[in-house]
């Protein structure tokens, strides 16, 4: 019989990556053949020259940043038989739960999510789950209430009959009465009742939605009486206690809603996130803790044993700070029209990277130790921390708190001593809890999630992989979690603007990925991914300014590409087919087809030149001292009914200014094809004008731009807004005064 502590928890794979090296090797030497085309006759040409070899650089050097990033792909395959067998005792996990607003995110949803997670093939009595609720709403706390009825049902329920879904609404949502291995009287027994109590949970939360005021305010409800969203004091509501330490029951349930008043500023998620580490620290003090956005439910019941398969190996304790799972999408829009499912990114990006450090902390469906998170090193010697020093040492960073320090130093430790009633640690909480209680401590900066930007995960994830330690990357069959894209063209923007602005955010701030290489233990090549990631709220720049060329090339009759009977014109014709072949390829592979593959790049384009812009606008105000950024939380939809509706999948539009570049773009493009078609162009300075491959440019952009011209004729949320055409119009207009003028100049 095999040794039972020699069973591998996990396996780390090579996965082959021959052809994909050459093709990347082969489009970098052509992007370089190109620079070098352009160097060599800059002296030729004029300022629309200067300027596309500018552009070219940097995409250039973006694409070395793309091929360090999928240079050696891994993928680590889980045995969670073996920890069982391994392991006598499994290791406790807090997870957190965050929702901000009960409109963009219903708690119908969170509900879901916190159903699904209750519900987890791990002993209930070493978990327990944690809602931070931002929106103070006594709805979410209402549904919740509510919920802890029917868990107490449903969890008993899941684990009898080993069901695979266990969020309620995805598992009623399908026909898994007739496709379930279960087929005794007893079972379709139990889940007609299931179904007819969570129908039940739904009609009351609906209800109470309905009204003003959802609930009564007396008993548990007393505290949301007059409340306001963003100034009142903090509440902490034990849901459900575990008393009795049933394996098979309900795990603890705590609302969280941390103070807020007008003055102090809250750091959206990241500062949620920190008011849930430190109430959870005294409350059950789990050395590991899982957070998830409301929306990504659990779709396989054994995530967590996959999740310590990765972090309780030998040689993990000392090298691993946290297990990412990826972010998929259930009920997708068909060929993804908006680009934001991530498939090739997850797929082909992300296991690239988990060759180097490790992967991205992608801000949901991730494990994290309870030690890393409150600062610990790879190089500290944990069995240090003790005494007077590690009271010191504490007491300036965590606050002041003695409970909160205590529960701290036995972490650091190693070791856990929850309390035996979660009661009991009601009122030190709330002064953990408080707006005011993270002044002149290290939260934010040295302990915790990060501030300082909008995507507080990858600022976070920097540090972490700053300090020394390495990161995972699960993938276990089936997804271990589900989550809904956000749907129509105004969501959309909104989530990337808010990327984009986070990243540069990280970018211009001491924790910029450069300053980790340099005096941090950030290793080159994870520096060079970071790098790509912030750089990605530079791009727009770059992007706006190529897409420009062909359309005032055009107007003024000059040129910035290369003759269609030049040598170099085939350079550029070898470096779009094998590029565009290359990205099908990828898409191909993992079961899309030609259509998401095509939305995906035209989309790139859309979210660059209009998210992305006006993130990086964003940030330069921020930086001047203009503007303050805002976190903008991204409304999500349940719905399933989406994905088989043919008018889902068409581009909305909105009043924001957001969509004013990408429509200035395409007019520009219009007016440009109009004045060639029409031959209105002045003559060209030394007989030299624009030709025949600036014309397949402009037309290039204008497919690129297609939802935007359907838009320009559409109706409602389908069609631009007037007050947008007009401003993109003078915008336009200008554009065309402009190129004249340097032409007769």
């Amino acid at each position: 019989m095999a040794n039972l502590n020699s069973l591998p928890l996990y396996e780390r794979i090579q996965r082959k990556n021959g052809v994909k090296r050459v093709v990347e090797v082969i489009i970098l030497f052509l992007l370089l053949s190109l620079l070098i085309y352009r160097l060599l006759f800059l002296k030729d040409h004029g300022l629309t020259w200067l300027l596309a070899l500018l552009c070219e650089s940097w995409f250039a050097f973006n694409w070395v940043l793309i091929i360090n990033n999928k240079w050696n792909p891994v993928e680590y395959k889980t045995y969670p038989d073996h920890l069982l067998q391994r392991v006598t005792e499994l290791p406790s996990v807090d997870i957190f739960v965050t929702t901000a607003d009960p409109v963009l995110e219903p708690p119908i949803i969170t509900i879901n999510t916190v159903l699904s997670l209750l519900a987890a093939d791990y002993p209930a009595y070493k978990l327990a789950c944690y809602v931070s609720d931002d929106g103070c709403s006594p709805l979410t706390f209402y549904s919740l209430v509510e919920a802890t009825k029917f868990a107490k049902l449903w969890v008993p329920f899941c684990k009898k009959y080993n069901i695979q879904v266990r969020a309620p609404f995805r598992y009623f949502s399908t026909d898994s009465l007739t496709s379930s291995d279960n087929s005794n009287w007893e079972f379709h027994q139990e889940w007609k009742r299931m179904k007819d109590e969570y129908e039940l949970l739904c009609h009351k939360i609906e209800d109470a939605s309905q009204k003003s005021r959802p609930c009564d305010f007396t008993g548990e409800f007393v505290e949301f009486s007059n409340v306001e969203r963003k100034n009142h004091p903090a509440i902490i509501k034990v849901v459900w206690e575990n008393k009795e330490g049933l394996p098979n029951g309900v795990p603890h349930l705590v609302y969280i809603s941390r103070e807020k008043q007008h003055k102090h500023p809250h750091n959206s998620k990241a500062g949620a996130m920190n008011v849930l580490t430190r109430v959870s620290g005294l409350m059950t003090n789990a050395p590991y803790m899982l957070n998830v956005d409301c929306d990504m439910f659990v779709n396989n019941p054994k995530v967590v044993l996959h999740a310590m398969c990765l972090l309780l190996d030998s040689n993990s304790e000392k090298e691993i700070a946290f297990a990412q799972f990826p972010q998929v999408f259930y009920d997708g829009l068909k060929d993804d029209p908006y680009g934001n499912q991530f498939v090739i990114m997850f797929e082909y990006m992300m296991r690239g990277i988990s060759g180097i450090q490790g992967c991205l902390y992608l801000g949901t469906g991730c494990f994290h130790r309870r030690k890393i998170i409150y600062g610990l090193s790879p190089s500290h010697i944990v069995e240090s921390i003790n005494g007077k020093l590690a009271y010191e040492k504490t007491l300036q960073e965590f606050g002041s708190s003695k409970e909160l320090i205590k529960s701290a130093v036995l972490a650091l430790k190693g070791n856990t001593n929850p309390s035996n009633c979660l009661w009991n640690s009601i009122q030190a909480s709330y002064q953990i809890a408080s707006c005011k209680y993270e002044y002149g401590t290290g939260w934010g900066t040295k302990l915790g999630w990060r501030y300082g930007s909008t995507t507080e995960d990858s600022d976070t994830g920097v540090m972490i992989h700053t300090r020394g330690w390495r990161s995972v990357y699960c993938t276990p069959d089936p997804p271990a979690f589900l989550g809904c894209a956000p749907s129509g063209g105004p969501t959309a923007m909104s989530q990337q603007k808010r990327w984009a602005t986070g990243f540069l955010q990280i970018l211009f701030s001491k924790n910029c990925p450069i300053f980790g290489t340099l005096f941090g233990k950030l290793q080159q090549r994870q520096s060079l991914v970071y790098l790509w990631l912030v750089f990605l709220g530079l791009r727009p720049v770059p992007e706006l300014c190529y897409a420009a060329l062909p359309a005032y090339c055009i107007i003024s009759d000059s040129f910035f590409l290369p003759k269609v009977h030049e040598l170099a014109f085939s350079i550029l014709v070898a470096l779009f087919v094998i590029y565009n072949l290359y990205t099908l390829s990828e898409y191909l592979k993992t079961g899309q087809s030609v259509r998401a593959w095509w939305n995906n790049q035209r989309m790139a384009r859309i979210t660059a030149m209009n998210a992305w812009f006006f993130g990086f606008l964003s940030c330069m105000l921020k930086l001047l001292g203009v503007l303050e950024t805002v976190f903008e939380v991204t409304k999500k939809d349940q719905s399933s009914d989406a994905s088989n509706d043919d008018d889902a999948g068409r581009f909305t539009f909105d009043d924001s200014p957001i969509f004013v570049p990408g429509t200035t773009i395409l007019l520009l493009h219009l007016t440009a094809l109009v004045v060639s078609l029409l031959k209105l162009q002045p003559p060209a300075h030394g007989g030299h004008g624009s030709g025949l491959a600036e014309v397949l440019c402009s037309v290039l952009w204008l497919l690129c731009y297609w939802p935007f011209l359907k838009g320009l004729f559409g109706k409602g949320k389908h069609g631009i807004p007037i007050s947008t055409i007009c401003k993109s119009a003078a915008l336009a207009l200008l554009f065309w005064h402009l190129c004249r003028k340097t032409t007769m100049g």
